[in-house]
């Protein structure tokens, strides 16, 4: 008996003993407690890889966004690779596409795609395999636009034939600061940029500007409807031509007589001198001749319309007056007829500040296309002009400086097919477009690549 009890006081002691529950426990829950520690790890490793491809992927989605180019994949793959993620190597893939769906609804969008293979190590303790492969596939998506900024230009050379938009040919002595020209087509400037602010090119810009841009978006012409303003040919067929051609300098004589004319002497209403005083719109047939300075008088603006003709200054000024505004259409038909300024002197004019000729000192007509062309822009006349000067299939040299009219605003644009500049030429009148009541032909400059998802 007294065994038993014995036995029995044991027993009932160890039963009542809690030491070494936990050790027990703990020895059972530690697997557990391992793999899930360990997932954690492998899951914290996983989100750090992810956000460095995401990283990645977004400077590489901007880097091709900003190329925008025939070569943004390379530029995007390069821009990866910075960060570590080169395509095709170690299980990397970078994949660029230029096509995407913008969410603003936008084409195209810059996508980068990203991917990578990383090893499985603790999680397949709980029996995550990665469909056997022992590796899970982690991914960066990213998209861009490239943003675009407003940006007026004193030059646009519209390009509609074709031509190389803009040269500029050892040009040490250009200065167009404070300007930005674009072209519709490339741009070349040889051996100085012509001190542009911004060049800008629809196709390839090679040198042009203090800041360069090309694949530049094409401006359309801004001007061209307002030819529906030009007044009717009121001219009967007759159309008076100079047979002396003077350029401000007797260089040649030129044969001008077309049978329409009236022979070697223009008629008086085509010779002016003095003060002109002038409102609404004033026709002239043919060529018009400076005898003398001339000071237009038009507190009301004026249009001069040049039918068929040229206006040669023949060493002399034409002057708009303080308060006056005045816009010089060239128009007419296509064939032998010059429809241009010319012949040295000055062109001192002003543009009206307001109504449908706002902001247009000289307007060729969009139909002209013959007969167009300008040698000695700024320089044969000298341009003192206030305003816009429209020559949109004209072939036009530069040359000079282009300064604003006596009593105009600081303030000068020039729309051409395509322009050359000789080495010299700048534009002195600049800034004050608004007060002149000239909109400015525009166009959406290129920026950096924008991040939209």
């Amino acid at each position: 008996m007294a065994v038993k009890k014995k036995i029995r006081r044991l027993v009932t002691s160890a039963m009542a003993d809690r030491r070494g529950n936990i050790a027990v426990m703990t020895a059972l829950a530690l697997p557990v407690l391992i793999a899930l520690a360990g997932v954690a790890v492998e899951i914290a490793y996983w989100y750090l890889n992810q956000r460095a491809m995401q990283n990645a992927a977004d400077s590489a989605a901007i880097a091709a966004a900003s190329n925008a180019t025939d070569s943004y994949s390379n530029e995007a793959r390069a821009v990866a690779a910075q960060y570590g993620y080169m395509n095709g190597v170690d299980g990397v893939s970078v994949i660029p596409a230029d096509a995407a769906a913008c969410p603003s609804g936008n084409t195209p969008c810059y996508s980068v795609t990203i991917s990578k293979s990383v090893p499985l190590f603790l999680s397949s303790v709980i029996g995550f395999t990665g469909g056997g492969s022992g590796t899970t596939e982690l991914s960066a998506v990213a998209m861009a636009e490239r943003s675009s900024t407003p940006r007026e230009y004193c030059i646009l050379a519209l390009a509609g034939s074709g031509a190389e938009g803009i040269h500029l040919s050892g040009s040490p002595n250009a200065d167009l600061s404070g300007c930005s020209m674009m072209s519709n087509t490339s741009a070349t400037c040889n051996g100085h940029d012509g001190d542009a602010d911004f060049g800008d090119a629809h196709g390839e810009n090679n040198g042009c500007g203090n800041v360069q841009n090309s694949g530049v978006d094409v401006v359309e012409d801004p001007y061209s409807g307002l030819s529906a303003f030009i007044p009717a040919d009121t001219c009967a067929g007759s159309y008076p031509q100079m047979s002396l051609w003077h350029d401000g300098h007797d260089q040649f004589a030129m044969a001008a007589f077309n049978g329409k004319g009236d022979g070697d002497d223009l008629p008086a209403s085509n010779l002016w001198t003095g003060t002109k005083e002038l409102s609404g719109d004033v026709t002239i047939c043919g060529d018009l001749r400076l005898t003398g300075d001339v000071t237009v008088n038009a507190p009301d603006n004026a249009v001069l319309v040049i039918r068929n003709g040229r206006l040669d200054t023949n060493g002399y000024t034409l002057r708009t007056a303080s308060g006056s505004g005045l816009t010089v259409v060239f128009t007419g038909d296509n064939g032998s007829y010059t429809h241009i300024p010319t012949g040295g002197g000055s062109l001192d004019i002003a543009a009206p500040t307001s109504g449908n000729w706002s902001g247009v000192a000289i307007y060729q007509d969009p139909g002209l296309t013959t007969g167009v062309d300008i040698s000695e822009a700024g320089n044969d006349p000298t341009w003192n002009i206030t305003g816009l000067v429209y020559l949109p299939h004209a072939s036009v040299t530069f040359s000079g400086a282009i300064n604003k009219s006596s009593n105009g605003e600081e303030c000068f644009a020039m729309v051409v097919d395509n322009l050359t500049n000789n080495g010299t030429g700048s534009i002195l009148a600049k800034g004050a477009c608004d007060v002149a009541g000239l909109t400015m032909p525009s166009g959406n400059s290129p920026g950096r690549g924008v991040l939209v998802r």
